[in-house]
């Protein structure tokens, strides 16, 4: 299955001073998969050594953090020789051994012609307390298939070639309009999980059929997250953090009136409802990338971050196929578009995926009084506001109040409606499936 994510590990590849790469992500999005896959186009050996799944790998580093010793002993290990001249390394589970995680430093100070990278899920988590390499590694996140992604996922060339082609149009016809919202639809039902959209592509003849065994591919990734919870965060951090996993989509559905609005603390958990009692399960889930907080601005000025509070911000799931399992909408309803008076907040969720392209890059929203914007995007030390709509009726009263109050350089919409560029006010109206080029 092609990422986009494969032209930034070409490009790492060749970088004159390639760091130890370290790829993370929430777990099942596919990080081992396209390392390897970009590897084998690229290197004539690779050497993978799984931390999770082979317990003896992490004696090797015990002793010390010396190269060369590791390497020979990762060979003979492994039963192959390590041509640290022309294969790559991948170290699968990374976080599973801290000592390994340090060992970076030293790859790169000492071996730099040896290409090594390196999978892991729950990084910010597992590592809180470790050695972490800080400036001695690249660093890349992977989150769910894009939209894009997906119109290869399922073999729509002809759709993908389409949407690529309006970057940079003035508008976009109607027909290519159409091909495309049907598809965003079935987007919305399976979202970017690899294996929901490879199990999508391998049924999508029977619709029906397609659909449902979506579904219980989402439903069983749902557990694995359930299970990881328990495993990686002790008994009573891991109902905690079950009960606000499962109430971002409970909370998302109930914003009936306008956007989506800061999130709540009260009836998330029994007996808890201040931020400070909250705020540990919350860090979790969006640093094992679970979770999107989009941080809530009072003023729309550089820098955001200055106008913001920490108990002030929007939760997202990281994932629209499994918004809609967790809230048990049924699949034909999205398709329909008929899930009642909430389905504004879809949209926000598949945008919010769409801006969040990096972990180390915010989301901020805006809101004074009762006006508010669903997102603010920064652009060379510009600030652009976004606003989402999730049909065709489109008047926006928060964006004329922000216009007035801050003449904005630029101003975009996200709406059912097809690509309309208005170069003499800046304006532009995005269709919801050309988000990711936001």
């Amino acid at each position: 299955m092609d990422r986009s994510i494969e032209s930034a590990l070409v490009n790492w590849t060749k970088s004159q001073d390639r760091r130890p790469l370290l790829l993370s992500g929430a777990r099942q999005v596919g990080k081992t998969y396209i390392i390897k896959a970009f590897a084998r186009k690229h290197y004539p050996k690779v050497h993978e050594f799984n931390f999770e799944e082979d317990e003896q790998l992490g004696s090797i580093f015990e002793p010390d953090l010396k190269i060369p010793r590791i390497l020979e002993e990762l060979s003979f290990h492994g039963g192959n020789t390590i041509d640290s001249t022309r294969d790559l390394i991948l170290f699968d589970e990374i976080q599973q051994c801290p000592r390994a995680l340090s060992s970076l430093k030293y790859f790169h100070e000492k071996m730099p012609q040896q290409a090594l990278c390196c999978a892991g899920s729950l990084i910010g988590v597992k590592m809180a307390q470790a050695s972490f390499p800080v400036g001695q590694v690249d660093y890349l996140w992977l989150r769910p298939l894009t939209f894009s992604e997906f119109l290869r996922g399922i073999g729509d060339d002809k759709g993908y070639c389409a949407l690529h082609s309006l970057r940079g149009k003035e508008s976009g016809s109607q027909i290519v309009h159409h091909h495309l919202w049907n598809r965003l639809k079935e987007y919305y039902v399976t979202g970017g999980m690899p294996a929901v959209v490879k199990t999508y592509q391998q049924h999508m003849a029977d619709k029906s059929h397609a659909f449902s065994e979506v579904r219980r591919v989402q439903a069983a990734l749902v557990r694995d997250y359930s299970n990881d919870f328990a495993k990686h965060s002790g008994k009573i951090n891991s109902v905690h953090i079950q009960g606000v996993f499962e109430n971002i989509p409970r909370q998302l559905s109930q914003h009936t009136d306008g956007s989506v609005q800061r999130y709540r603390f009260k009836d998330v958990l029994t007996n808890k409802k201040a931020f400070s009692e909250l705020a540990g399960p919350i860090q979790w889930l969006v640093q094992a990338g679970l979770a999107l907080r989009v941080h809530m601005c009072n003023r729309a000025e550089v820098p955001l971050s200055a106008f913001t509070q920490a108990n002030r911000f929007k939760l997202y799931l990281f994932d629209t196929g499994l918004l809609g399992c967790m809230l048990g909408i049924p699949p034909a309803s999205l398709i329909q578009q008929d899930y009642g008076a909430t389905k504004g907040y879809f949209a926000e969720n598949l945008v919010a995926q769409a801006l969040k392209r990096s972990d180390d890059e915010p989301l901020h929203a805006w809101n004074e009084g009762r006006a508010e914007i669903e997102f603010l995007k920064m652009e060379q030390n510009l600030i652009i506001p976004v606003e989402v709509k999730s049909g065709t009726r489109t008047k926006a009263k928060s964006l004329q109040t922000y216009k007035r109050k801050y003449q904005p350089d630029h101003v975009v919409k996200c709406t059912a409606k097809p690509l309309r560029r208005d170069t003499d006010s800046h304006y532009v109206n995005v269709p919801l499936y050309m988000a990711e080029y936001l």
